[in-house]
């Protein structure tokens, strides 16, 4: 990142301020704000923060106006189609493809951390069976550095590390445990014989009266989806994750703030909030009412999972995740399950008509993520949790990229204050 030039603010052409403007490697550049205050007394004003770059960082980039995505400079397709979710969370960890024996040695790592403290189990106990599992999971995953406390020196390079192996390896096994506790099912033990994803299909799917024997055009789909959510920029989940951690709070606690941010109906419930509405208009010739509703200005009606807040184009990762319904429902099939036509008839309704192509209203990832992950066989109080669990690597990445850097400071953002002036009691 260098100075290109220089940003020049006037008022009534009274020159207020020159500002830096910095240039990355691609994307937008950015004006350097942070002497804006001393120089003007005034703050820049961002609801949402859309038009302020929060960091700097060199794990992922979203090309907003191309559709695109990458991680460390690699494709989304490209990893999707020749890598397995740890090796993609080698890239977005270290910043490079591993060598077979560097894959090797880290697959070894997460297998030897797959099992938690077992008096993490009493945890389970104190929820009720119909508590939400992202409920659990905030309180489970917050837990950890409880029991996990030797390494919890976030200056340390090598403790950053662990814990990060420790989150990829445990989290999976949180997740499978918070559905079996909900219904009431025992735990299943990870089998460290098996890969990553099969051994949580197993965790979260098996019980103890029979084999369980993953297929694997499953196991590869549902890998897939994992690599898709494994991290993007910096989302609302992944600035919480930065903002707690600005402040020197451990790591298990920073993604447990992520978990509970990415449990809004906004951001990672979104997936959910699709199928349910899937659900209600129910089969293809319902539509056209449900599509005149989310047309109508005065109609609260959105159509959920339609429009990216960030890319101008189809949001890339929806693009594979509409192939991989075709995958599994094929191997299942299920092609011809009412929801899935209803979603086909939906999304080739928004790419045709004016009134959502004139808006950029593209299907996003999670337009379609419902429907595989149902497909799977996954309850659909679990699309989250599992979102949570594909995200985590991002997280710590992001974290450990934070705590990196020498400029790291703690977050603190400033405001417009609307309130009462000053009064006497």
């Amino acid at each position: 990142m260098t100075e290109k030039r220089v940003f020049t603010l006037q008022e009534n052409s009274k020159v207020l301020c020159e500002l830096p403007v910095l240039e990355g490697t691609t994307g937008a550049n950015v004006i350097d704000i942070k002497n804006l205050y001393s120089q003007t007394g005034m703050f820049a004003y961002d609801p949402g923060f859309n038009s302020t770059a929060s960091c700097s960082s060199k794990i992922t980039f979203v090309d907003d106006q191309a559709g695109a995505l990458f991680y460390r400079g690699y494709s989304i397709g490209e990893l999707v189609e020749n890598c397995s979710f740890l090796e993609v969370s080698f890239v977005l960890f270290y910043g490079e493809l591993p060598t077979p024996e560097e894959l090797q040695a880290f697959e070894k790592k997460i297998t030897t951390q797959t099992l938690v403290h077992d008096q993490l189990i009493n945890f389970f106990k104190g929820f009720r069976r119909d508590a939400h599992p992202m409920a659990v999971m905030v309180g489970v995953v917050g837990a950890l550095s409880a029991f996990y406390h030797d390494a919890l020196d976030i200056q340390s390079a090598e403790d950053r590390e662990l814990n990060a192996i420790r989150l990829i390896a445990k989290i999976p096994t949180i997740v499978a445990m918070c559905y079996k506790y909900s219904v009431g099912l025992p735990f299943m033990q990870p089998q460290n014989k098996l890969s990553y994803v099969e051994n949580f299909m197993r965790m979260l799917l098996a019980t103890p009266c029979e084999e369980f024997v993953a297929n694997p055009v499953l196991v590869r789909a549902l890998e897939k989806f994992l690599i898709l959510h494994a991290d993007h920029e910096q989302n609302a989940s992944t600035s919480t994750v930065r903002l707690a951690g600005s402040s020197g709070a451990n790591p298990y606690a920073c993604i447990t703030a992520g978990i509970a941010c990415l449990w809004g109906s906004a951001h990672g419930g979104a997936n959910e909030a699709v199928l349910n509405m899937f659900q209600k208009i129910g089969t293809p010739e319902n539509i056209s009412g449900y599509i005149a509703k989310a047309k109508d200005e005065n109609d609260p009606f959105k159509l959920a999972g339609v429009g990216h807040q960030v890319y101008k184009k189809y949001d890339p990762r929806a693009k594979i995740m509409r192939k991989l319904c075709f995958e599994v429902l094929g191997e299942l099939n299920l092609l011809d399950d009412p929801l899935f036509q209803t979603a086909l008839e939906i999304e080739r309704i928004v790419l045709e008509d004016e009134f959502f192509v004139s808006r950029e209203m593209y299907p996003k990832i999670d337009f379609y993520s419902g429907i595989l992950l149902r497909a799977l066989g996954i309850p659909k109080n679990m699309f989250t949790a599992i979102f949570a669990m594909a995200r985590s690597i991002g997280w710590i990445t992001q974290w450990d990229e934070m705590i990196s850097d020498p400029n790291q400071r703690i977050g603190r953002p400033r405001q417009l204050y609307c309130g009462v002036p000053e009064r006497q009691v």
